[in-house]
């Protein structure tokens, strides 16, 4: 079965779920905001994808960081500023079954053998 983790009231989150309901996958729903990530999950989508690709530098709370937390980022600053504020991870992140994913794009879904 996939986990789809994020944040309800994410905007590509709710599409994801969509697009997961209407394509009839099964997946549970892990939200950031209620029940964090482990440093484990973090590290094996680090190891996986990067942390430059499931840091979210675009979002609002990681351009609130002030200047001094931004400076410098590599991979061990990353995680620490994602496991203290997971909403600064992708959004969503897919995992499951041989599958890991990072965003919203149905065609790399697809590709990946979701839906």
């Amino acid at each position: 079965m996939l986990t789809l983790y994020g944040i309800p009231n994410c905007d590509t989150v709710k599409k994801a779920r969509t697009w997961l309901d209407s394509h009839g996958v099964a997946y549970a729903f892990h939200d950031y905001k209620r029940a964090g990530i482990d440093a484990a999950s973090l590290g094996r989508w680090i190891d996986a994808l990067g942390w430059e690709t499931v840091l979210n530098r675009a979002g609002t709370t990681f351009r609130k960081l002030s200047d001094g937390d931004k400076a410098d980022l590599d991979r061990d600053k990353a995680i620490a500023l994602m496991l203290a504020q997971p909403s600064m991870i992708k959004r969503p992140i897919v995992e499951g079954d041989g599958v890991l994913v990072a965003g919203f794009k149905p065609d790399a879904w697809q590709a990946a053998g979701i839906g």
